[in-house]
């Protein structure tokens, strides 16, 4: 067994790919979220056993702080952290609703930051290293119309990753992040559910198409592993160029 690794949000469409992966991998895992109901499907598709199900909200201190609470009872202690919570919410600033500014910033910034400080006290309390992946977004590196919340949310994330990165270098925790396009997950229905969205959406990176979950959750767990031990305070692009370059004009 390569360790314990904890998976937020492990019942959405990116949170499932990762634990699956790590699974494989020889992870023992804790599943995460907000519903049993999904959680126990997800570990139903899991290789190996020994994997721990906590129901919590990790966007509170108290929902955060309980996953490692139930961990630490259960003689479970995380070395790693994929924080795959997340939504999107999109609207120019002008239309945007207080609540959903509000629930953008709770899924995507204020849980990174819960989870995120839990973890962190989990392994200085047990004076372990570790390392952490936190999920940002192409709209944090460029702008990109009615992405206003969640390019703030995210480039918070980074910034998040960054500042931790440097305070717990000396402890050994490596802390980076992940910067991907739009995914065929659930998260993006609204999107891509329909096939001129589809088409629209894919043509604007300059490799067109949309990604898959799997791809991200690949470049998550190298990031967890030990392959990854000179690298912290880091985020990946994995969006087709999107943020990077310019897409050929026909």
């Amino acid at each position: 067994m390569k360790g314990v690794a904890l998976v937020t949000g492990a019942s959405g469409g990116l949170g499932q790919a990762v634990a699956c992966r790590l699974a494989a991998e020889g992870w023992s895992l804790i599943l995460s979220g907000r519903e049993a109901v999904g959680l126990d499907r997800v570990l139903s598709k899991l290789v190996g056993g020994g994997h721990l199900v906590v129901v919590a909200d990790c966007s509170t201190v108290a929902g955060a702080r309980q996953i490692l609470d139930v961990a630490k009872a259960s003689q479970i202690r995380p070395t790693a952290l994929a924080h795959c919570v997340g939504n999107i919410r999109l609207g120019a600033v002008h239309r945007m609703s207080e609540t959903d500014f509000d629930e953008c910033l709770s899924a995507n910034l204020v849980s990174a930051f819960h989870t995120l400080a839990a973890f962190v006290g989990a392994l200085r309390e047990a004076n372990s290293p570790g390392a952490a992946v936190l999920v940002s977004s192409a709209a944090a590196r460029i702008g990109t119309p009615n992405h206003e919340a969640v390019a703030a949310a995210k480039a918070g994330v980074e910034g998040l990753v960054r500042g931790a990165a440097a305070t717990y270098a000396a402890n050994g925790i490596r802390v980076n992040a992940v910067a991907p396009g739009i995914m065929d997950t659930p998260a993006a229905s609204r999107i891509l559910g329909s096939s001129a969205g589809r088409e629209a959406a894919a043509r604007q990176y300059p490799l067109p198409g949309i990604g898959a979950p799997d791809e991200l959750a690949e470049l998550m767990v190298w990031l967890l592993s030990a392959q990854a031990a000179r690298v912290t305070g880091q985020v990946w692009s994995l969006d087709g160029g999107f943020s990077a370059i310019r897409p050929l004009v026909k």
